[in-house]
């Protein structure tokens, strides 16, 4: 193998991956090139480039996915290499070849361990023949749906059906009952064919509660394969990861070498070559382990490992890319280098409470855990996007990846929770608050658990925000910094816009700070769980009486509070009762119908508030002048930005309960939106192939007896 120029790369890819490239290419003194489309043109991955070219408008398939325009700005630049990341071109081996036909370094496996692995048929022939584990299926060519179903029915119940080329969760469906199957299939494979430009599927018999178990692998061009150690990644929803560790808790030590074994042997029976994962399903019962894919590409989870190896896998991937050998080639050596406990949590914008629906939006505030503040513990954020930065419809919406590492595990969830608490986000909803939860819970805490975990407790993960009560000194804080906030602008002549205060009408009453004149309005407290009347007494001192009702009695509290703005933003200095004084970061937002206020409290345990956006109230809904009626007819409104890919009914149509109506891919997957009662169509406002907004109308339904119905 002889060694390969590096010294510029090319990064196909955008977000946290492509940072997390240029970091490493910074580090070993190797220039990078970043590619962009339109809603990308201000990332942080594009400033932090040494150069960036466009490359189209904001759908994949337009820019990110568009090889022959990437290889164009390689040529261009003297690109000697490209990193494709993860996602997008990433185990794409038409990309790999082209990137071979045009003299450039794809930094990744050879073409055919793509091609081999990247058929879930083709790499479990190859794993049988390499004595690795594999789970029962059927992986053949006959894709006639019927014929599918009987090998289904010969497989038994539960199945699983996977798209031969899929990855992520995208093109997987699982399957309980033989009713459900040709629905299920024929789901699967239009996701397949448009995510992966192929629609063949393979059966599979669903595991039920193992765990899942990967080992991070490493090929050369020299013969050498060697295994990083595993990762678990059992937390998952909708086989995507939510939370990944390292290493697996409780897991035997010779069940660990026999698939750390294994996994090398797959590497070594497609001559592979760079980095990889090979991933196993383990019962949990009887720990036998079942080879279940490999991605022939560089994990989001990666930083696990890194951590704890010591090692930076990016600048491994180059290495090799060039013609050197693995930079430790005994097994031994690596194993020996292994030291304590490493956990990721994958921070998204998106609405826990809503299904887990992804969220758009300018992220208003941005202030993650510094990385200083956890004791022995260190803690690394990974992230694509800053404060100012919009989470658009067009790519996954992550926000960042938290990585904490210490001496044990135990240390490590510990001030993974604290880590989670010191975030502070504004603008967009996210699972911060869920993510906490979830690494509390104490079966996770325990270790060991399976797949089935967010099936088991996810509701209740989600429902405990509900039940959690808003105290009422949370409330009282956020009603005197909407007050502020209102004087603020009117000391400055600024115009508010609108609702919350200038059109406010009869919630208030007349304001007059001299007399102490009291003002009463309604507030909806944390994630919409309940609305208040407070009352709020404004003295001729500067400080406030807010009195907030309970179910048992109102709470009364003297509240001193001033703002203090600076380039960082804004934060409140607050005396509660004359007793509890304390900061608080403080974020509104302001629309034309409501003010959204987020409170991020310092050292104020005591008193109730949380450290982090916990607290968030939003002002009663105005009624505008002119406004037209609303129709009385049930309105089937898109749950978020997305693609029409199927409607589903037409004009006239009658309608049941649950009846999916359209089908909306937004995020890279498919959100089947269904009525919740009966109805008739009387208005279908979109076509297929359709963009669509936040809260489009896509379905009117005319309903006997005014039955409401909701998306």
């Amino acid at each position: 193998m002889s060694y390969r120029d590096l010294s510029k790369v090319l990064i196909a890819n955008r977000g946290e991956i492509a940072c997390r490239v240029i970091r490493t290419c910074r580090k070993l003194g190797i220039e990078t090139v970043a590619v962009f489309s339109d809603a990308d043109r201000h990332a942080m991955h594009v400033k932090q480039a040494d150069e960036a070219f466009h490359i189209g408008p904001p759908p994949a398939a337009e820019s990110y996915l568009d090889m022959h325009r990437i290889l164009d700005v390689a040529a261009r630049t003297g690109t000697s290499g490209i990193h494709p990341g993860y996602g997008f071109l990433s185990e794409n081996e038409h990309f790999a070849a082209a990137c071979a036909a045009n003299d450039v370094t794809f930094i990744g496996p050879p073409v055919p361990a793509i091609q081999a692995m990247g058929s879930k048929s083709t790499s479990k022939a190859i794993m049988i023949d390499a004595n690795v584990p594999v789970t029962p299926g059927y992986h053949g060519n006959n894709q006639d749906p019927e014929a599918l179903k009987a090998e289904a029915e010969r497989i038994k119940y539960p199945v699983l059906i996977k798209a031969t080329l899929g990855g992520g969760g995208k093109g997987m469906r699982l399957v309980e009952r033989p009713e459900d199957f040709l629905d299920a299939l024929d789901a699967c494979k239009r996701e397949a064919l448009k995510g992966f430009g192929d629609d063949t599927v393979l059966l599979e018999r669903f595991v039920q509660r193992p765990r899942h178990v990967e080992f991070q692998i490493f090929g050369d061009h020299h013969g050498n394969a060697v295994h990083l150690a595993e990762r678990d990644c059992s937390v998952q929803r909708r086989h995507q990861k939510v939370l990944e560790e390292a290493p697996a808790p409780g897991l035997p030590h010779d069940v660990r070498q026999s698939m750390g074994e294994a996994a090398v042997a797959a590497a070594k029976a497609v001559g592979y070559v760079g980095a990889g994962t090979v991933e196993f399903l383990v019962d949990t019962t009887t720990n036998e382990f079942f080879f279940c894919e490999m991605n022939t590409r560089l994990q989001v989870e990666h930083p696990v490992t890194e951590m704890i190896t010591g090692l930076d896998l990016v600048e491994w991937q180059l290495q090799v890319a060039a013609g050197g050998k693995l930079p430790i080639v005994e097994q031994a050596e690596i194993d020996d280098r292994l030291s304590g406990h490493a956990i990721e949590a994958r921070v998204y914008a998106e609405n826990p409470g809503t299904g887990f629906l992804p969220a758009t939006g300018n992220l208003r505030k941005l202030r993650e855990p510094p990385a200083d503040a956890f004791g022995d513990s260190t803690v690394r954020v990974d992230t694509g996007v800053a404060e100012g930065d919009n989470v658009t419809m067009f790519y996954d919406p992550m926000i960042s990846k938290l990585i904490v590492h210490s001496k044990d595990r135990a240390t490590a969830l510990r001030d993974l929770n604290l880590a989670l608490r010191s975030y502070q986000v504004a603008g967009v909803p996210t699972n911060l608050s869920f993510l906490e939860r979830c690494a509390s819970h104490p079966a996770f805490m325990e270790g060991g658990i399976s797949t089935s975990f967010l099936d088991d407790h996810g509701e209740a993960l989600v429902k405990e925000a509900d039940l959690s009560p808003t105290p009422p000194s949370a409330v009282a804080v956020a009603a005197a910094a909407m007050v502020l906030n209102r004087n603020e602008a009117s000391r400055r002549g600024l115009n508010l816009p609108g609702g919350a205060w200038g059109q406010i009408g009869a919630s208030w009453r007349a304001f007059d700070s001299a007399q102490g004149v009291a003002e009463t309005f309604a507030i909806e407290t944390d994630g919409g769980g309940s609305t208040v009347d407070v009352e709020v007494r404004h003295h001729s001192d500067g400080t406030f009486t807010i009195t907030v009702p309970s179910e048992d009695e109102a709470t009364t509290q003297h509240v001193e509070a001033t703002f203090k703005t600076t380039a960082e933003g804004t934060t409140m200095e607050v005396v509660l009762d004359k007793m509890h004084r304390f900061d608080v970061d403080v974020s509104i937002e302001e629309t034309q119908t409501e003010t959204s206020v987020h409170l991020f409290a310092h050292n104020a345990t005591d008193t109730g508030l949380g450290p982090r956006h916990v607290y968030n109230v939003v002002a009663p809904k105005a009624t505008f002048q002119g406004a037209s009626d609303v129709s009385s007819a049930p309105l089937i409104k898109a749950v978020m930005p997305g693609k029409i890919v199927r409607v589903l009914v037409e004009v006239g149509d009658v309608v049941e309960a649950d009846q999916p109506l359209v089908i909306l891919e937004a995020m890279k997957m498919e959100h089947v939106i269904k009525a919740n009662g009966p109805g008739c169509v009387s208005a279908v406002s979109f076509a297929e192939g359709e963009i669509v907004a936040d809260g489009a109308i896509l379905v009117e339904l005319e309903v006997a007896d005014e039955v409401e119905l909701a998306a």
